[in-house]
């Protein structure tokens, strides 16, 4: 059995999320930090306000919703919940939604322990139970018959487990549910989402929505020069950039379907740049980074492509220097390089 969560806390709004609000905005959290299900805190991360407005008013009055976050791979979506959570001592059980997922996965099962059967609770149950957050990710891979059994869950009614005598579990009022997924829960159609599945209209109708894109280049950049401040300025802006002009070849638009399979999520973006500073005694430093962040997923049409906008972008700086003290770290191939 999980620890019970307990002890509220109210946390300062502008101090614990790092934004810019009234000193008296406070959220209720939870004073215990010990709970092993509470997410690992990135303190690099770099919160959007809008978003985490959203969250916040979530968290803090659902009204029976549960809160669907919407927007394309490698927006941030999973993490922004992780990140909230962390800062609010708030646990999570986190489930990867697939198309042979059943319900009865999320409850729970029987199971052999030291010799005797034992029922052993699935994450819906131990967060109905223990008053944490279930993030169901990807939820638009699961049949929506599936998912149906969540409905009368997101009413807030109690939850009934047929598989144990249909024992009877009443939702904690810290019970939270979130879902993401790339789609709008329309069934994809970019076509490049294989697998993503039309959800039911009445179970999105119980969710609150949110898209959650990609950060703006005025977000990007600060968080750049957080975790990779010794590759120079003018690096770090044509990098970010280079990202959103992937990303617009990969999202395209009302009128032309994106023309790349894949694109460049913050975190291939942050990977870019710090593995620039690991790299940067190696021929092309930038090139060479770039091919193990994100070009050797891509095929050969599409990684010409994305060399081409890098090139074009960073005109005579693609070969030039990365950072402020190149030179100062071992060369690529010494063996001494993380």
């Amino acid at each position: 059995m999980t620890k019970k969560t307990n002890g509220a806390k109210p946390f300062p709004v502008a101090k614990t999320f790092g934004i810019k609000a009234p000193k008296s905005l406070v959220v209720e959290g939870f004073a215990d930090e010990s709970n092993p299900y509470i997410p690992p805190k990135e303190d690099e991360y770099v919160f959007r306000k809008d978003h985490l407005r959203d969250v916040l008013a979530f968290l803090s009055r659902p009204r029976t919703d549960g809160l669907f976050l919407t927007g394309p791979t490698g927006a941030g979506k999973t993490s922004l919940i992780r990140q909230v959570a962390a800062r609010l001592n708030w646990p999570v059980q986190e489930v990867n939604c697939h198309g042979r997922m059943e319900f009865g996965d999320l409850l729970g099962q029987w199971t052999m322990v030291n010799g005797g059967m034992e029922f052993l609770y699935g994450p819906l149950v131990t967060a109905m139970r223990e008053g944490h957050v279930l993030v169901l990710n990807e939820i638009d891979f699961a049949e929506p018959q599936e998912l149906a059994g969540l409905n009368t869950v997101l009413d807030g009614a109690p939850l009934v487990i047929p598989q144990k005598g249909g024992e009877v579990i009443l939702p904690d009022p810290k019970f939270r549910l979130v879902a993401t997924g790339n789609s709008r829960g329309q069934g994809d159609q970019t076509g490049l989402h294989s697998g993503v599945l039309q959800q039911n209209i009445a179970f999105m109708d119980r969710f609150r929505v949110i898209e959650v894109g990609y950060m703006d280049p005025s977000e990007e950049e600060p968080l750049l020069a957080r975790v990779a401040g010794a590759v120079t300025e003018d690096i770090r802006k044509t990098m970010v950039a280079v990202a959103n002009e992937i990303r617009r070849l990969f999202l395209g638009d009302n009128d032309n379907p994106g023309e790349l399979s894949l694109t460049m999520s913050t975190r291939s973006l942050v990977r870019w740049a710090c593995l620039t500073l690991d790299y940067k005694s190696a021929p092309r430093p930038l090139e060479y980074a770039l091919e193990r962040a994100l070009l050797t997923r891509a095929g050969k049409e599409e990684r010409e492509a994305i060399l081409r906008v890098a090139k074009d972008k960073f005109g005579e700086l693609w070969n030039g220097t990365v950072s402020a003290d190149a030179g100062t770290e071992p060369s690529v191939g010494s063996g001494n390089v993380s």
